[in-house]
Parts: structure tokens; sequence; C-alpha cells
């Protein structure tokens, strides 16, 4: 029998995940909820932070974690450089105005977009994360 499993987070990687935490907080409005300082003698950009959905908005939490040498993904992928490990869909109701808000957040259009109704953008740090209208 198969056991009950959830997924409750996902994790993130970031040069500074406090800043970025800040930054998917602005773009989603939702609350950064636990942020952890630097550890000693590690450099003022380590440690971590996490968001959760305003109350009833459900889904993961959203962790940041440091990660020294960190290197932003190229998208779209290319051959022996950093690939795309994970990324974000966020469903919108208004894909130009999702992007324009996003934008305004300090996001940036990805020069490649795969599909019509969707907008691939990228973070300050550069992950790309999705935009689509929800149906």
């Amino acid at each position: 029998m198969q056991p009950s499993l959830r997924v409750t987070s996902v994790s993130v990687a970031a040069p500074d995940p406090r800043e970025l935490a800040a930054f998917y907080s602005n773009l989603l409005g939702w609350p950064v909820t636990s942020t952890d300082p630097p550890r000693p003698g590690f450099p003022p950009e380590d440690g971590w932070a996490q968001m959760r959905a305003p109350d009833g908005d459900g889904g993961p939490t959203l962790n940041f974690e440091y990660e020294a040498g960190y290197v932003a993904p190229v998208w779209p992928s290319v051959e022996g450089q950093q690939q795309l490990q994970t990324h974000l869909d966020i469903a919108v109701n208004d894909l130009t105005s999702a992007v324009a808000w996003a934008q305004q957040a300090g996001a940036t259009l990805a020069a490649y977009q795969p599909q019509d109704d969707v907008r691939v953008m990228l973070d300050p740090v550069g992950h790309p994360f999705c935009l689509f209208l929800d149906a």
C-alpha cells in the first residue's frame, strides 16, 4: 500500500535568499513568514527565507536557500551550461497585466518564448518562471 505523500514546500537556490524571497513576496503578494540570518563565518548573503500563501490560498511554501557560487541557469537550455533545475508555474487571469506586474517587481521577459499563451519570465537572479492563463 502506498503511504501518504504530500508536497509541502519547494526550495529554490539563491545567492541572497532573503532578497529573492522579498522579490517573490512582492510579485505574489505572499508574506515572508520566516528568515534565518547568515551563519557565523559566512557572507552576509547567507541564510534562509520562507514564504507561505495567504490563509486559504493553499499550495506549498516556498523556501529560499543560500548557495555559495550560485550560477543562474541558461534559458533555453544550452548543452554544457548551467541547466534549469526547477521553475514555478504561476496561473494568472490576464497575461498582459501579469507580465507588466512581474516586470515592475523586477523580473525580465525571457527572449525565448516557446508558447503563445505562456510567458517565460526571469527573476532577478535568473530563475525562469512561467505565467500562464488560468483557464
